[in-house]
């Protein structure tokens, strides 16, 4: 067979692995968030964010030890965060019962805002780090260390706003026990793992094979795998009406990607991580900032009319920056 064909064929493998133990990851621990005495909204906002970035997570780790790959993992963060602000627009798109933006919860607008101040540093990290202006503390840049103390910064900020209002979303009974959520939670958990060590290595060879750059591959297309939980789970929101669920998502995804970034900082020993990337990745560092200023401007000016019976101004917006960003990685990588 082929090289190429029997390479495409393997990442067709890994994102359909990905997608299947991913949605069954949100499953299991939507059940497990139901088990407990904490708050629904506050254990969704965080537990489904986190369970659906776990192959950014994996995958990052995998990129900057196993594959050496440190663009691949950069690539993969910035590459999700501005997929997950495209699907908001897809999600625009195909509900036709009202305007997602005028439905939303106006709240939203905190974790888009944080997103921002974090993928904003990550943009300053990757710039001043070049021109060595960044300091860094043994291997990890002091960029990571703020990044981490923002992020926790951000989780108290939600934490507190969630406190104050009352409950947007009441969650339907388990369909299991708890016993059996927590070891399914452990065997999707384990398959994602699998996945997000063999993602990257499949990564640098498909970027070897078809002459394209780490950073490009990246940014698309491992971006495009490790976000196809945040995907199906947010479609999944979607078909039962739960807009705020899917949006919190799709946010507090993109906040915890961020945060992987830094993880991966830590476990890159040759140096900081940001002076081994190509400077490209603050593209997509500048185009997520701008696609989460328009989610904030949407959700605030709330928009109802469709432009030509599509989508809002504000989803048409998301997804010319996301093709923007993709076309500029795409010259960038030839």
């Amino acid at each position: 067979m082929d090289s190429v064909v029997l390479i495409w064929l393997q990442f067709s493998l890994c994102v359909g692995v990905i997608g299947v133990a991913g949605v069954r990851l949100s499953r299991y621990g939507d059940a497990i968030a139901t088990h407990t005495s904490l708050s629904r909204n506050w254990v969704g906002l965080i537990l489904l964010a986190t369970v659906t970035s776990l192959p950014e997570l994996v995958t990052g780790l995998s990129a900057v030890t196993v594959a050496a790959a440190p663009d691949i993992a950069v690539g993969d963060v910035l590459g999700s965060c501005v997929f997950n602000l495209a699907i908001l627009a897809m999600i625009d798109v195909t509900y036709r019962k009202g305007a997602i933006y005028a439905l939303a919860d106006s709240e939203h607008i905190v974790s888009a805002g944080f997103g921002v101040i974090l993928l904003a540093g990550v943009c300053l990290a990757v710039l001043l780090t070049t021109q060595g202006m960044m300091p860094s503390i043994g291997h990890v840049s002091l960029a990571s260390v703020m990044i981490f103390v923002m992020y926790l910064v951000a989780i108290r900020a939600l934490y507190l706003t969630e406190q104050r209002r009352s409950s947007l979303f009441v969650a339907k009974q388990p369909d299991m026990t708890l016993k059996a959520a927590l070891m399914g939670y452990g065997v999707a958990s384990a398959t994602i793992v699998g996945a997000g060590i063999w993602l990257p290595i499949i990564g640098v060879e498909l970027a070897r094979l078809m002459g394209w750059s780490n950073s490009f591959v990246g940014t698309l297309f491992v971006a495009f795998a490790t976000s196809v939980p945040e995907l199906a789970t947010t479609w999944g929101a979607i078909r039962i009406g739960a807009i705020d669920m899917a949006i919190g998502n799709l946010l507090g995804s993109n906040l915890f990607d961020v945060l992987i970034l830094a993880i991966d900082d830590f476990a890159y020993l040759p140096g900081a991580i940001y002076a081994h990337v190509s400077q490209v990745h603050a593209v997509s560092a500048i185009t997520a900032c701008l696609m989460s200023g328009v989610v904030i401007v949407s959700l605030a000016y709330r928009p109802v009319s469709r432009v030509w019976h599509i989508a809002s101004w504000a989803s048409l917006s998301l997804l010319a920056l996301y093709l923007l960003n993709a076309a500029i990685q795409f010259l960038h990588g030839q």
